[in-house]
């Protein structure tokens, strides 16, 4: 009853914890039943078989002692039988290795890394470049790289806030020049798309699970799910006027994972 109410919840999406619950009572099952036939429906020992004294004639004796080295022979099968089990289940045992494979290529130090590099313009989707006198205060633009508009994990929004009254973080004075923020769009708690900005509050909006927020104080979360800032991206105005990225984002992109050792990049 277990395996088909597993069954069927799996059918309907399933729900890890209860998935886990029923296979533990599945397998215990199946262990109970097997200790209860052992017990109860095999037949109980030991058997005593009564018979009179037999002589055996000089045939019978020879056929014996044939018969005894002849079952040498059969224990030498059975521990080869037995041998080839062990085989087997190890060969099972590294089979079973084999689908590991399919949770695909091992990530390497990808997922500390965007298309962003220093020196990169930024570009609108259409590959037009942003310049120094594009966005005005209180506005926002979503960017990319230059070359690559099509690498989701580089968007960026970027927004201009008053430089009168906005104080860098320390360590990141040189990051934002002419007021101009930019943060990866994408956000740290389930990695929706980071693209609502209430000007009067200097605050970024999450629409999947209402995280906010704060663009004046690096990104930091201010309400919502989220638990991480969003990454900054440090910014510098060419000689053409051009924005361009000083470097790749300051931490990972996206919600946060097993990084345990820390967000901040190798």
């Amino acid at each position: 009853m277990a395996s088909i109410g597993l069954t069927v919840l799996y059918g309907f999406g399933g729900q890890p914890q209860i998935e886990g619950a029923l296979i533990f009572v599945a397998l215990g099952g199946i262990s109970l039943g097997l200790i209860l036939w052992g017990k109860h429906l095999m037949p109980q020992g030991p058997f005593v078989e009564e018979r009179e004294p037999m002589h055996s004639s000089p045939e019978e004796r020879e056929a014996f002692a044939l018969d005894f080295f002849q079952s040498e022979e059969g224990i030498k099968r059975r521990t080869f039988l037995g041998r080839a089990l062990l085989a087997a289940l190890g060969a099972l045992g590294v089979a079973a290795i084999f689908p590991i494979r399919s949770l695909g290529p091992a990530p390497g130090t990808s997922l500390f890394r965007t298309a962003w590099r220093k020196g990169s313009r930024l570009v609108r989707s259409d590959g037009t470049a942003v310049t120094a006198q594009d966005v005005q205060v209180g506005g926002l633009l979503t960017v990319f790289p230059e070359g690559h508009v099509d690498a989701a994990d580089s968007q960026t929004v970027l927004i201009r806030v008053d430089p009168n009254g906005f104080r860098p973080l320390p360590g990141r004075e040189s990051w934002s020049p002419e007021g101009y923020l930019a943060y990866s769009k994408i956000c740290t708690h389930a990695g929706c798309p980071v693209g609502l900005y209430e000007q009067a509050s200097n605050r970024l909006f999450c629409p999947c699970h209402q995280s906010v927020f704060d663009v004046l104080r690096g990104a930091e979360p201010t309400a919502g799910p989220a638990t991480r800032p969003l990454p900054q991206l440090p910014l510098e105005v060419d000689g053409s006027g051009y924005l361009r990225a000083q470097s790749d984002f300051d931490e990972p992109v996206g919600p946060g994972f097993w990084n345990d050792g820390g967000n901040r990049r190798p």
